[in-house]
Order: structure tokens, then sequence, then C-alpha cells
């Protein structure tokens, strides 16, 4: 009975974790794969780094080389002798401001039309130029709207005394509405030859009354757009004009002392 009989051996039997084991388990590997994660994100973020300052390297390289080639060239072709620079773009300035003709803040002004010189005040400030006027009266010709006024002028406006009640008929060009705190009003505009030292244009005034300002006239810039330059720190830079009836020029100096060169509102 023993001869025949052969044991077959068992397995050893299989380890066995208790749940708190496992959990221990699992807590080791979370902390091992946070671990490597963080390190992987430190090591992506130096390389980035790494390629942003190699690219900047680069790019600075690049301009140096650039740089040192053009100075090679200037140096070549300077040899011994400094090199002069030609300011294109001061003689471009200087041409354009040399076809322009310079006023001051305040200056004498013709009106051929009207026989007379008056004091005018120069504000870029202002689109279109304005000339005193009172009794402005609309009246009709040929089917055209037409004007008829007065010169708007206070006991001491230096004028051609000839003129001060004159009646002034012109058609009307066009009427521009001014917004003031009070409202709105509509203003017609005329065109007048007008004189300014060199300067004869044909100039573009709305007529409303101006007696209660120190000028009878105001010149805007659209007068002064492309003709004109303003030295804001002189004042009479061009001599007055002279008309029949009307003071010489030469003792326009004593008209000018008493300009208050106030401020208008």
């Amino acid at each position: 009975m023993i001869s025949g009989c052969a044991l077959t051996p068992q397995s050893a039997p299989e380890p066995t974790l208790s749940p708190a084991a496992f959990e221990a388990r699992i807590g080791q590997l979370e902390e091992r794969i946070a671990h490597s994660c963080d390190r992987s994100d430190i090591q992506a973020a130096s390389n980035r780094q790494q390629a942003e300052v190699l690219a900047e390297l680069r790019d600075a390289g690049i301009t140096l080389r650039h740089l040192r080639g053009d100075i090679e060239r200037l140096e070549q072709r300077r040899g011994d002798e400094p090199m002069v620079v030609p300011a294109e773009c001061n003689n471009e300035l200087s041409e354009t401001l040399s076809a322009k003709e310079m006023v001051g803040r305040s200056e004498w002004i013709g009106l051929p039309d009207v026989g007379t010189y008056l004091r005018a005040r120069v504000d870029s400030g202002a689109n279109t130029s304005s000339l005193s006027a009172t009794d402005i009266t609309r009246f009709e010709r040929d089917g055209e709207d037409w004007v008829r006024f007065k010169l708007g002028l206070n006991e001491d406006d230096i004028v051609v005394d000839s003129v001060r009640d004159e009646w002034i008929e012109r058609p009307v060009e066009r009427r521009v509405r001014i917004m003031q705190a009070a409202g709105s009003t509509s203003r017609p505009v005329v065109s007048l030859l007008m004189t300014l030292g060199p300067i004869r244009e044909t100039v573009e005034f709305t007529l409303n009354d101006r007696t209660h300002l120190n000028y009878p006239v105001l010149l805007g810039r659209r007068f002064l757009m492309d003709i004109a330059l303003i030295d804001v720190a002189e004042n009479y830079l061009h001599p007055r004009p002279e008309f029949p009836g009307g003071r010489p020029a030469s003792e326009a100096p004593e008209d000018e002392i008493n300009d208050r060169d106030e401020e208008e509102g």
C-alpha cells in the first residue's frame, strides 16, 4: 500500500492585505505619482525658459551682426572724413514754412470793397472768420438771398470815418448755426475781399454784432489754412493798409499803443 502512492505538494496560501494596509499602500503610490508629476512640470517649465532665453540670444546675436556690418560699411564710406547727413526732413519743413506768411495775434486788415481798414484778432480756435455788423437786414435780389448791414463799430474803433454809417450789401453765401448757452442762432455768411500785408484773399465772414468785444474782426482757421502761420508773441507784423479818407500807415503805431489785447469770451 505504501509503495504505489505519491503525495501531491500543496501550494502556499497567497498573502492577503487588510483594508488599512491596502489604503496605506494606495496612499504611498499616489504620493509617488504626484511627486513624479511635479518633477515633470518643473522640468518642462525649465525647458521652456531655456528655449526662450536661447531664442532671445539668437535674436540679439543677429541684431549685433547687422549693426557690426552697418558700422563697417559706414567706416568704409567715411574713411578719415566725418560724414555729414543732410537734414532732408528739415529742408522740406523749411520750404513748407517759407511758403506761408507769418502773422501776429493781432493785425490790421483792409476791406477794399468797403474802403476801410480794421483791427483784427487772429484766432485759430474759430472755424470761420467774423465781421462785426449791425442793422442786418435780409432781402431778395434776382431770386437770391442778400443782406444789407452796417459795420458794427464803437467810438474807439479805428476806421475810415466815411464808412461808419455806410450800408453794405452782399449776397448770402450760406448760413451757419451757432450754439450758445442761451440757445442757437443762425448767422449769414458773406464773402469780402480782404488784404493782410501781402495776402489778398476773398474771405467768408459770419455777420454778428461784436461791439461788446475789442476787435471788430476775428480771423479764423479757414482763412489761415495753408497760407499763414501765427506768432502769438507778436502783434501787427504787417503795415496798416491805406484808403482814401483814412489815416496814413505811418501813424498806425500810435493807434496800436492803446490796444488792450484782452481775451475775448
